[in-house]
């Protein structure tokens, strides 16, 4: 093994050294979040669609509680998909080459995000729809799974010691532009569209852009993956694919620890962005697009918390961030039924606002903590994997379950859930500190 893999991982904020290094962090930022963009777009056009039509589109037979629920199940599946995708693909990149990893990994992300707009409904095909929705956003999951190029972690690597926070949130901004560019197609199109013509034709477009926008993204990341230059330097940092079987079996605490550090974000994510629209579509007298307007004002404020969690993790260390922002998380739960079922807009829009801010802090820094838990030789492989598990075990089934429960219970369990994830988080970070030096 080389002096580089040899090289020991303690904590969320230690990294290599890369003072050999001549590339710029600024010209591998660009294309890194122009990827998470496109990524993002995929994800939230799917999400926002599986409450607004889904259900109505492919359950009409099941009442709208029910119906979002079938539909938040097939949702699910994407997360299932993904550690599967990582799989195939990380076997495709060491046998072939990441370009060509990354150009089938985005065709097959985009073309099933496409194929979902030519769908037929239940009305049309019976049983069929519900299924081909099922098959297409397995798809979706496995190139997912398939569209990490290492470029985050390569940013990482490159950035100043004293830097490595901010340019840590960098890549998570493109969470921020991917929703506010769903959340805004649909605001337009229930805006200015009758019920009938969006049910339609209307909810399909927002899908076919997602072609245009993740060949843009994948010829910005192009330029940068498969130039000589940025190959070597992938090398020289050892960031090559390992397999899977392997880079758990050395590093099971690593993954398992890496998994769950994130759980307070993850959870957050979803219980901000999709439940609470199924929550306001389902149970008030609340226009879709008036909810929509708050989410988007909610994406801004979330912007603002990414940018603000990489000036803080350079001030007090990662850990601390991440930890801080659990607490404040934990915190929130106890408002957060509260906030959303106020029967006031002032109220909801809080709560909106509140938990984007909150999320912006946490998710800012989520990403890298994962990362930055191995050597560099299996960096790639292990942030992969244990992204692909944190997303499962922390945003994969949260809308399902937050509807299910408080559907059945009452509201005031959507705090029960944040709070779960954030105590798991500071119970992670607590025990990262005992992680013993890894060969």
């Amino acid at each position: 093994m080389s002096g580089t893999a040899q090289q020991a991982t303690t904590g969320l904020d230690d990294a290599p050294e890369t003072d050999d290094l001549e590339i710029s962090p600024g010209k591998i930022a660009f294309p890194v979040v122009m990827g998470r963009t496109s990524e993002f777009f995929d994800f939230f056009v799917y999400g926002i669609a599986s409450v607004l039509v889904f259900p109505y589109l492919f359950f009409p037979d099941s009442d709208p509680v029910q119906a979002t629920l079938k539909s938040f199940a097939i949702f699910s599946l994407a997360f299932v998909a993904r550690p599967i995708g990582s799989a195939v693909f990380m076997a495709i990149d060491r046998n072939f080459s990441r370009a060509t990893k990354l150009i089938v990994a985005l065709f097959l992300l985009c073309g099933s995000t496409m194929a979902i707009a030519f769908l037929p409904s239940y009305a049309q095909v019976g049983m069929l729809a519900p299924v081909l929705l099922a098959v297409f956003r397995f798809g979706q999951g496995l190139g997912w799974g398939g569209a990490w190029d290492g470029l985050p972690s390569l940013l990482s690597l490159s950035a100043p010691r004293e830097r490595r926070g901010w340019y840590a949130m960098v890549p998570q901004l493109g969470a921020t532009f991917g929703f506010m560019l769903a959340g805004g197609m649909f605001l337009v199109f229930t805006r200015f569209l009758s019920q009938e013509d969006f049910m339609a034709w209307g909810w399909r477009f927002p899908f076919f852009v997602a072609l245009a926008l993740n060949v843009v993204a994948l010829f910005a990341r192009l330029r940068l993956v498969i130039t000589p230059e940025f190959v070597q330097l992938f090398k020289q940092q050892e960031l090559q694919p390992r397999p899977i079987i392997e880079t758990v079996r050395t590093h099971p605490r690593q993954v398992l620890l890496g998994a769950l550090i994130p759980l307070a974000s993850y959870a957050m994510f979803h219980l901000v962005t999709i439940f609470p629209l199924s929550w306001a579509t389902l149970y008030t007298d609340h226009d879709p697009g008036d909810f929509l307007e708050s989410l988007l004002l909610g994406a801004i404020v979330g912007g603002v918390g990414i940018v603000l969690s990489g000036v803080l993790a350079d001030r007090v260390g990662r850990r601390g961030q991440l930890a801080i922002a659990a607490v404040l998380i934990a915190i929130f739960s106890f408002f957060a039924s509260g906030l959303l079922g106020d029967d006031t807009t002032a109220g909801r829009t809080t709560y909106v606002v509140l938990g984007f801010a909150l999320l912006g802090l946490s998710l800012g820094q989520a990403s890298n903590a994962i990362a930055s838990r191995f050597e560099s030789i299996y960096r790639y492989t292990g942030a992969a994997v244990t992204s692909d598990i944190a997303w499962l075990l922390g945003a994969g089934f949260a809308p399902l379950v937050a509807l299910g429960v408080c559907s059945r219970f009452g509201l005031e369990y959507v705090g029960y859930y944040l709070l779960s994830g954030a105590v798991v988080t500071l119970a992670a970070l607590g025990f990262s500190r005992t992680l013993e030096t890894v060969r």
